[in-house]
């Protein structure tokens, strides 16, 4: 069954939606850094998932079909027909899940740090244990690693700390829950069913979405393109925030022109 995920909304009412869900481990915020360039011409709907942010905890286990029927859920809330459909890492592959499920409801899509999947199911098992174990903060100084290159953490401080914030928030059970749906999460075979022009967004120094799983991701998917951002580990779209609203810019404002 699905849950009424939290979501905010910035824009203008009338606009083109562009609907955008976190990663694993962080809220609607950490697409804040887009909201000002994207709100000009669209209606930004962020939202948390499950188990996220202000979103409902319901206990576990979770499955990437419950993640991604939450999302058809507040599509259908929004009562928006087709939108543009966006996520970052676990956000990504939500939306494409939805793209290949549902395609009549997408009409372009962006990855951002996304793999069709992500790592070996037995170290998100050993993580979801550490979590439930121990809380978020046991498994936090190496999600921020992954989250952002060498050096970043010295250079921009604040930025760090506002995404560790993030993260610390975020519910035991709701974060190893989530953990359980990726282990499990192979989009693959379903990557040919996505009809929707797709822009894929890859950190060049990402970890856990590494160049060569995004290129596996565009091959894929029939209508791909791919933008390798220099500087940028996981989280592409804090690390390069200018660079990654005018590639979504350009990449929505293709379907207008």
């Amino acid at each position: 069954m699905s849950v009424a995920l939290h979501y905010t909304v910035d824009g203008p009412p009338e606009a083109p939606v562009v609907v955008l869900g976190p990663s694993l481990g962080t809220t609607a915020e950490i697409w804040q850094p887009q909201v000002p360039a994207l709100a000009q011409r669209y209606r930004v709907v962020r939202y948390d998932h499950r188990g996220h942010g202000r979103s409902p905890v319901p206990p576990g286990p979770y499955h990437v079909k419950d993640l991604g029927g939450d999302l058809l859920a507040l599509l259908d809330t929004l009562d928006a027909g087709p939108v543009h459909l966006g996520g970052l890492s676990m956000g990504g592959l939500l939306a494409a899940w939805v793209a290949a499920q549902a395609p009549q409801r997408v009409r372009r899509l962006v990855l951002v740090g996304m793999s069709p999947r992500f790592g070996d199911p037995r170290t998100w098992a050993d993580r979801a244990a550490t979590v439930r174990a121990q809380g978020v903060a046991a498994i936090a100084d190496a999600a921020l690693q992954r989250w952002f290159p060498p050096g970043f953490a010295g250079a921009q401080p604040a930025t760090v700390e506002a995404a560790r914030r993030q993260l610390l928030s975020t519910p035991a059970e709701g974060y190893a829950a989530c953990c359980g749906a990726l282990a499990a999460a192979d989009l693959t075979p379903m990557l040919g069913a996505i009809t929707a022009p797709t822009l894929i967004v890859a950190g060049a120094e990402d970890p856990a979405a590494p160049l060569e799983q995004a290129a596996a991701l565009a091959a894929g998917i029939g209508a791909a393109r791919m933008e390798v951002v220099p500087g940028a580990a996981h989280l592409v779209n804090v690390a390069r925030p200018e660079l990654v609203s005018q590639l979504m810019l350009d990449f929505l404002g293709e379907e207008e022109a």
